[in-house]
C-alpha cells in the first residue's frame, strides 16, 4: 500500500510546480502584449500613419530577423548560456551568399550555402562551450571578432549590391502572400516549430532542465553535453537563415552588416521573459520582445525623437527584465518552498 500510494505524493508537488512556472511566465507574454498594445495605441493617437498597411508591413519586415535570431538564442539562453555571435554570423553569411549569388549560383544552394556556414559556427560554439567546458562568454565573444576578421577579409571593402542579385531573392524578402510578407511568416513557422518541441517533447524539456541546475540534469540522465551542442547549433543555423533573409531584405550590404545585433538579440530574449540564469522562458515570449524593440524603435520615428533614446530605452527595458525576473525567481521560490511544507 505505501508502495502504491508514493508516485502521487511526489508527483503532485512537481505538476504544480511546474504549473506555476508557466502561469508566471504566460503572464510575462501578457504585459508585453500590453505594453505593446499601450505603445501602438498612443503612437497611433500621435500620427495616424503608424498603423497604415505600409507602416505594419515596415514593423512585421524590421522584426522578422530579429525575431528568428530570438528564437535560437532563447534556445541557448534556457541552457544558462549565451550566443554573443549571431550578429557576425549574419554579417558573414550576407555577404558570403550574396557574393556567390552574384557569380551565379541558385538561390537554393545559396540557402543551404548560408545555413551550413551558420552551423558550422554554432558547431564551434557548441563544442566548445559543452565537451572543452570553456565559459560562454568567451567562447562566443572570440568567435565574434573570428568571424568578423573573415568577414572583412573576404569582402576587402567591396559591396554587394542588389542589381547583381536574383529577383527571385529580392521577391522572397520584400514580396507578400495575402498581404502578409513572406519573411514574417518564415519567422512565424520556425517560431512555432521550436516553441512546440521545447514544450510537448521529453528532450524539448531538458533544455529547460539544463537551465534549472545542469548538475541535477546531469544526475538525472540528461545529455546535457549533446543538449547544449543542439542549442548552439540551432543558434548558428537560425543565424544562417537570418544572413540570407538579410540579404533578402536589403539587397545591398556590406562586411559588417548586422554589426551590433548580438546585443539587441540578447535584449529582445530577455524583455521576451527568458531568464539569463537559464531554465525559464519560451520562444514566443521572445518574439514578442523583438516586436516590442521594433515597435519602439519605429515610434520614435515617427514621433521624431533623438534616435538615442532607443538605446536608451532598450537599455532601461533589460535592467527592468533582469531585475523581474530576479524578483519572481525570489517569490517563486518562496511560494514552492511553503507549499513544500504545508503538502
Amino acid at each position: 500500500m505505501t508502495t502504491a500510494t508514493a508516485p502521487p505524493e511526489q508527483t503532485t508537488p512537481t505538476r504544480s510546480a511546474r504549473g506555476l512556472v508557466d502561469l508566471v511566465f504566460r503572464a510575462r507574454e501578457l504585459s508585453l502584449v500590453i505594453a505593446l498594445a499601450a505603445l501602438v495605441g498612443v503612437t497611433a493617437s500621435v500620427n495616424g500613419n503608424f498603423l497604415s498597411g505600409q507602416g505594419v508591413e515596415d514593423i512585421l519586415l524590421n522584426t522578422a530577423t530579429l525575431a528568428l535570431l530570438a528564437v535560437g538564442q532563447s534556445m541557448v539562453v534556457i541552457t544558462r548560456n549565451l550566443d554573443l555571435s549571431v550578429g557576425s554570423v549574419v554579417g558573414l553569411v550576407a555577404f558570403v551568399t550574396g557574393d556567390q549569388l552574384a557569380s551565379g549560383m541558385g538561390i537554393l544552394p545559396a540557402v543551404l550555402l548560408g545555413v551550413a556556414i551558420g552551423a558550422a559556427c554554432g558547431l564551434i560554439n557548441g563544442l566548445l562551450v559543452s565537451f572543452c567546458r570553456v565559459p560562454a562568454l568567451v567562447v562566443t565573444l572570440g568567435t565574434l571578432y573570428v568571424i568578423q576578421g573573415i568577414d572583412h577579409y573576404i569582402a576587402h571593402g567591396r559591396q554587394i549590391n542588389a542589381v547583381n542579385l536574383p529577383p527571385g531573392l529580392l521577391s522572397l524578402g520584400n514580396g507578400s502572400v495575402l498581404g502578409v510578407p513572406y519573411l514574417p511568416l518564415i519567422t512565424l513557422v520556425i517560431m512555432v516549430m521550436i516553441g512546440y518541441y521545447l514544450r510537448s517533447y521529453p528532450s524539448g524539456r531538458e533544455f529547460y532542465a539544463i537551465g534549472s541546475s545542469p548538475e541535477a540534469a546531469r544526475l538525472a540522465g540528461v545529455p546535457v553535453r549533446r543538449r547544449i551542442l543542439l542549442a548552439y547549433l540551432v543558434s548558428g543555423c537560425l543565424a544562417g537563415l537570418a544572413g540570407v533573409l538579410w540579404l533578402a531584405r536589403f539587397g545591398t550590404v556590406i562586411a559588417d552588416s548586422a554589426h551590433g545585433w548580438e546585443l539587441l538579440v540578447v535584449s529582445a530574449v530577455v524583455v521576451g521573459g527568458v531568464a539569463i540564469t537559464g531554465g525559464v522562458g519560451s520562444v514566443y515570449g521572445a518574439a514578442l520582445g523583438a516586436l516590442l524593440l521594433t515597435t519602439i524603435g519605429s515610434a520614435l520615428v515617427v514621433l521624431r525623437v533623438n534616435p538615442f533614446w532607443q538605446q536608451a530605452i532598450t537599455g532601461a527595458l533589460l535592467l527592468l527584465a533582469i531585475s523581474v525576473d530576479r524578483v519572481l525567481a525570489l517569490r517563486l521560490a518562496r511560494l514552492l518552498r511553503n507549499r513544500s511544507r504545508h503538502g
